[in-house]
């Protein structure tokens, strides 16, 4: 099977790539990715998978490789996926996600390939939700609070839309909250993370800089929602949409607390306002029935496990590159 990742070396796509490469089936596993985007994701897997470099949106450069490739299954995972990123850079995150999906659609048609597409979504569609909507549905309306939250819901609703129009097989998702090794510094447990093994090795001072600590999520590990992606294109219908998420819920700051809890040192947490967003989604507990029911599909990683591998990953990662500490100082 000839497999397609955009947004290859970021966070989920790195983990998919070695899950399927693991998985020693023998399938060509090829991956999207901006010539200017780091390979250190790929780095237990870069001779096994062949990378085309093209931005998402350049709609001509993804119909020349898409005539060539040929993809069975695209797993469309190339975003601008941060949330208060994208209050400053609405409209790249808008470009990025909307434009980028219908240009990755668009390839799909007009070269009348009939790959199987999973179309990542967010749970940040449904924006700040009700105590009475909690766990919450598919069914539950969407209600974005950001424009990250604003570009899914246009991604979300453009994979609708072609498998309506044209029955292009876009299957989508509704992710909530993953983590674990190689997240982005920018997501809140990853930078707890940087910034305990910082000071571990004497690169900063032992603080912690947290934004809003209240919020409650549902935890995954990334190596669980990788399994769930692959079991969603081999099973589940064209058409349909999906939440998939974890089975540990607390807040940011309980699970702050579990990651200090593997570290010796002592700190002091102090709120930083810029880390604070315009409007805040502080309700995320998943029903994940429906993608459960039609799969068997269960998380299976502790969220324990998660966060000490993350941390690991970052006391190795500033041990081998200690400038990476600069970007936590603020």
């Amino acid at each position: 099977m000839r497999i397609l990742i955009t947004g290859i070396t970021g966070f989920v796509g790195s983990h998919l790539a070695e899950y399927i490469i693991n998985r020693k089936e023998r399938h060509d596993v090829f991956g999207l990715c901006r010539w200017r985007s780091p390979r250190e994701n790929l780095s237990n897997v870069y001779d096994k998978v062949s990378l085309i470099e093209a931005d998402i949106c350049d709609m001509g450069a993804l119909i020349r490789h898409f005539e060539a490739v040929k993809p069975d299954v695209i797993f469309h995972l190339a975003a601008q996926s941060y949330v208060l990123t994208s209050f400053n850079s609405s409209i790249h995150t808008l470009w990025s996600n909307v434009i980028g999906t219908a240009n990755l659609l668009e390839a799909v048609r007009i070269n009348r390939i009939d790959p199987i597409i999973h179309i990542c979504s967010s749970s940040e569609v449904y924006g700040q939700v009700s105590e009475a909507d909690v766990p919450i549905r598919e069914t539950c309306p969407l209600k974005p609070a950001s424009p990250y939250a604003v570009s899914k819901v246009g991604e979300d609703m453009l994979g609708l839309q072609y498998w309506l129009s044209y029955q292009i097989k876009t299957i989508r998702t509704r992710m909530f909250t993953h983590t674990g090794p190689r997240r982005g510094d920018v997501f809140a447990l990853s930078f707890f993370a940087k910034q305990i093994a910082a000071a571990e090795q004497g690169l900063k001072e032992p603080v912690i800089n947290v934004g809003n600590l209240k919020s409650v999520r549902t935890f995954c590990d990334v190596r669980d929602a990788v399994r769930a992606y692959w079991i969603l294109v081999n099973q589940c219908k064209p058409g349909e949409v999906y939440n998939i998420g974890g089975n540990r819920t607390m807040t940011i700051g309980d699970a702050l607390n579990s990651l200090l809890s593997f570290s010796s040192t002592k700190f002091e947490i102090r709120v930083d306002p810029k880390l604070l967003r315009p409007s805040d989604v502080t309700l995320q507990i998943p029903c994940t029935d429906k993608f459960r029911d039609e799969t068997g599909w269960t998380p299976e990683i502790p969220l324990e496990k998660t966060l000490e591998d993350m941390l690991n990953y970052w006391r190795d990662e500033l041990s081998r590159n200690p400038w990476k500490a600069l970007t936590v100082v603020r």
